[in-house]
């Protein structure tokens, strides 16, 4: 499978790299945050810019990104604007969700850009960060179900076939069986089918256990909080970095 490197990490290679989402409605909150990810030991910083109270405003959004840069440093950020029916805070039209994501894309503040894999210009954002040299992460998230694994593979080919960088799918699960489906479903997308880093987690409380695998099934960031968590079942950041740590321990020896 191709890797992806950013700064100093490897997104695709040995343990889960961690991500942290930031969740602040207000620039001060943001900064707050900032403040506390900087002491933790975390590989990449996710900015879910959809709960920001002034998000409509491009102004806005462009000062939280250089003051994101500047607090962070080598830290990648991942920008994120989660549209309501994928689980996000706000409702975006069509239009200021490509306004917003190309002037995030073109900022040179960003590494990486989370494009939702139904949004019709698709297309076209995706265009603009590989002209950025920006890591696009196409994602898709269902908060009702577990789709069947047919469904899953086919999303994964169309983010091949667009040219995306990376595709992550979240789901809800019903029940533990739920749960060991979408596991087989990324042992085999990294084993047989995909050629470029995968991201996979069931959401809630029984899906936790796939946010902690990725070692072993092949999903190759996980997210845990470290203010509030942005998707149901997301652990506490250090509680996370202690399970990989100690996973990673055991499938080494």
């Amino acid at each position: 499978m191709k890797t992806i490197k950013i700064n100093e990490i490897v997104i695709g290679e040995g343990k889960p790299k961690v991500c942290v989402p930031i969740t602040g409605s207000t620039a001060e909150e943001i900064a707050e945050e900032v403040q506390q990810i900087k002491e933790l030991e975390i590989d990449l910083v996710e900015w879910r810019a959809d709960f920001f109270g002034k998000v409509d405003e491009l102004s806005e959004v462009l000062d939280v990104l250089e003051k994101l840069k500047y607090r962070l440093g080598r830290i990648p950020v991942l920008f994120t604007l989660r549209s309501k029916k994928e689980g996000g805070e706000k409702e975006f039209t069509d239009e200021l969700y490509v306004k917003l994501n190309e002037a995030a894309i073109n900022s040179g503040l960003i590494e990486l850009v989370d494009i939702e894999l139904e949004q019709k210009n698709i297309t076209k954002l995706i265009t603009e960060a590989k002209n950025a040299q920006v890591v696009t992460v196409i994602s898709s998230h269902d908060f009702h179900q577990t789709p069947p694994k047919k469904e899953i593979f086919s999303k994964l080919k169309r983010t091949e076939t667009l040219g995306g960088d990376i595709f992550k799918i979240a789901v809800m699960p019903q029940s533990p069986k739920d749960v060991l489906s979408l596991l087989e479903a990324t042992w085999e997308m990294k084993s047989e089918l995909a050629d470029r880093p995968i991201i996979t987690m069931a959401m809630g409380p029984q899906g936790v256990i796939s946010r902690l695998s990725g070692e072993l099934f092949g999903s190759a960031v996980t997210f845990g909080a470290a203010v509030k968590a942005s998707a149901p079942g997301q652990l506490d950041v250090k509680e996370l970095q202690y399970i990989l740590k100690a996973l990673h321990h055991h499938l080494q020896a």
